[in-house]
Formats: structure tokens, sequence, C-alpha cells
């Protein structure tokens, strides 16, 4: 019990605090499981962003859905997902409901703030993350090439394909300067890891033939069809929704907008705006079951992979080849998300050398003053919100 209690404590906090997307989820998660529990190494941490960047969906919520699992199993990683995701849900629910008093959101000058300690918290996560895998001229040279490669053609599968390149390098070169050791695994055999997968392609596959007979059943799988196949996080995945939903009438396309916006402006992760869309989806009903409905339909291929797949993953990580490649690949994942850190998130808040001088200041708190990300988010909101009223 006190594993759960734990796991809903730890991410609440996250699911109010963690503004800035995808790569600062990451860099919030580093240093509360890294560096504040210590629930996992700098390497493990790695390892799993590596595994979530391999498959479809959120890269995010699909690490913070495997901390809870390797945690406390499946209940964990249920309990993980729901404490991180419920703030934004709710109040994503709640915007739907009275979109029309709510349209203008946060102030700019708030989520400005916002914006720029998410920024620090990153720039301080990939400076201690890259002093501890980095470690040699070549590993230091993937990461380089991996951030540089990613800026020159921005594409979600060009991720996958980066990491594949740094595996085939690692097993190729560093499998005989490798250490390998005992690894803790989450219990799971290749019957479960085979019941998942069948449930995954099942519903993947099988759904379409009852798409004619019920409305829901063609909106939820519109939801599940997105998680399914969508690679690189929550800013990927509009286009496809909103070609999934807008065109056909379910949604207009001002509320979904409006939506998006809203779904940018609150902590948690973005996937979350499926609940915004189910609430606004009259065919559905009720806001509340509609919101939770088209929440649980996108999320449901990572529960699937992320409980057949981790377990195996885990095991793999004993294997003298398999640390060879993770070793590279883990270099390749730094370099991933430098090149996220600058796109989009110091391009769409760097607008000025007074910005340039705040995010330096706020990266001194951090990192030499070890002041925790959460203070310093409510206190760059005060301060805004102050300056905003004023």
């Amino acid at each position: 019990m006190n594993s759960y209690l734990e796991i809903i404590q730890s991410f609440s906090k996250l699911g109010f605090t963690a503004f800035g997307g995808p790569i600062a989820h990451l860099a919030f998660f580093r240093e509360e499981f890294v560096g504040r529990r210590q629930w996992l190494d700098e390497a493990e941490f790695a390892d799993l962003v590596a595994f979530c960047q391999f498959l479809p969906g959120p890269a995010s919520s699909q690490v913070a859905i495997s901390l809870g699992y390797k945690r406390a199993g499946i209940a964990g990683g249920l309990l993980s997902f729901l404490s991180f995701s419920l703030p934004s849900v709710i109040f994503l629910i709640l915007f739907a409901i009275g979109v029309s008093k709510l349209k203008g959101g946060l102030p700019p000058t708030i989520l400005h703030s916002l914006k720029l300690v998410a920024l620090a918290v990153v720039l301080h996560a990939l400076w201690k993350m890259g002093n501890k895998i980095l470690t040699s001229k070549s590993l230091f040279t993937i990461a380089g090439l991996s951030a540089a490669l990613l800026l020159f053609y921005p594409f979600p599968l060009f991720q996958v394909l980066i990491i594949l390149i740094a595996a085939c390098f690692g097993a190729t070169f560093y499998r005989n300067s490798v250490e390998i050791s005992e690894v803790e695994t989450r219990s799971g055999s290749g019957k479960s890891s085979l019941i998942w997968a069948s449930l995954f392609l099942a519903l993947l596959l099988i759904t379409p033939l009852f798409l004619s007979s019920h409305h829901w059943v063609e909106i939820l799988y519109g939801f599940y069809y997105s998680g399914s196949l969508v690679f690189g996080g929550g800013h990927v995945v509009l286009p496809l929704l909103e070609s999934t939903f807008v065109p056909p009438g379910w949604i207009e396309r001002d509320l979904f907008l409006a939506g998006y916006g809203m779904a940018q402006a609150v902590p948690g992760p973005l996937f979350t705006f499926s609940a915004y869309l189910g609430a606004s989806i009259p065919a559905l009903y009720n806001p509340w079951l509609g919101g939770f409905l088209c929440l649980f339909s996108i999320y449901l291929p990572s529960f699937f992979l992320i409980f057949g797949l981790l377990p195996q993953w885990e095991r793999l990580r004993s294997n003298r080849t398999s640390k060879a490649v993770l070793k590279a690949v883990n270099a390749a994942v730094v370099g991933l998300l430098l090149s996220a850190m600058y796109q989009p998130m110091f391009v769409s808040t760097i607008h000025s050398a007074q910005d340039f001088a705040l995010l330096l200041l706020l990266y001194i708190l951090l990192a030499v003053w070890k002041l925790p990300g959460w203070f310093l988010i409510l206190g760059s909101g005060s301060v805004a919100w102050c300056l905003h009223i004023l």
C-alpha cells in the first residue's frame, strides 16, 4: 500500500506542476524519480526513455506509466497515469463545459513565465543526464549528430530511424567494452506479452468491422487508432485528430482549436486533449463520460504495449549485446531530447534578450541554489499574475 500512496503523491504533484510539454515532463520525471526518490539510476531512466521512444503514442505519459508499473505492477501503472493526468483532464472537461466563458485561457504573461521555468528544468536535466551518459568522445558525437540530424529533418519517424542507427552502431563497436550485471525485472512471461500484443492488434484491426453500426464505436476507435499509430506526441497527433473529428462534423473547428490552445496552457500530458474532445462531442451525450471514455481510448494502446513489452525489454538489459546497443541508444536519446528542447521549446519561449536573461537566472536558481522546480513554477506564476493584474 505504501508504494501505491507514494505513486499517487509523486505523480499528482507532477500533474499539477509539470508544464512545458513532453520534453519538460521527462525532465521533471528525472528530477523526481532519479534525483529525489532514487527509484532508478540515470542509465535505467535513459533506457526507459529509449524504450518509450520506440513505441507509438505519447512518450512522456508512457514513461509515467512505465515508472508506476516498475514500482507496483499493473495497478501502479494505472495509478501513475491517473495521478499524472487527472489535473489536466478535469480542467479541460470543465473548460469544454464552459468554453464560451473561458475561451481566452491563461493570460499570456503567466503562460510565458511557466514555459521559461519548464525550459530551465529541461536544460538542467539534460546537463546532468549528459554528464552521466556521454562518457566518451564517441558517445558525445552520437548525441550531437542525433540532435543535428533531427533539427535538419524534424520528422517523428526519423527519431525511430536515428535510434535504430545508433543501436546498430552500439552492437558493432561497444559489445566488448560493456559490463553486464543482473537487472531486477518485473515478472512477465512471453505468453503474457503475446496476450497483450494480441489485444492491441485485435482492437486495431477488428474494430473497423463494427464502425458502421454504432457512432460511439467510430468515435472511440478514432482515438484508439490515433494512439496506436502516431509517433511524436501531442503536437503530431493534432492533424490526425482534426482530420478524424472535424470534417465529419463531430466537433466544430473553432471548438477544436480552442481546446488545443487550452491543453497547451495546463500542466500534464498533451494527450489529455482527448478528454476535452470527448466532453465537446455532442454524440457522446455526457461531457464527463465522453471525456473519460476518449481519454481511455487514446491511451489504451500504450497500456497494452507497455504491459506486454516492458518486462521483455528489461530482460534484454542484462544481455551483453543489448547493453552495447543501449549504450549507444542512450546517447542518441540525449541528442533527441536536445533537439526537442530547441524546437519547439526554445524557439517558442525565447523571444528576446530579456527572456534569455530570465532563463539564465532561473537556471542558476535551479542548478546552483537547488530550488525545486515546483517552487519556481509557483513563484514565477505568482509574479506574472501580479504583473498581469497591475
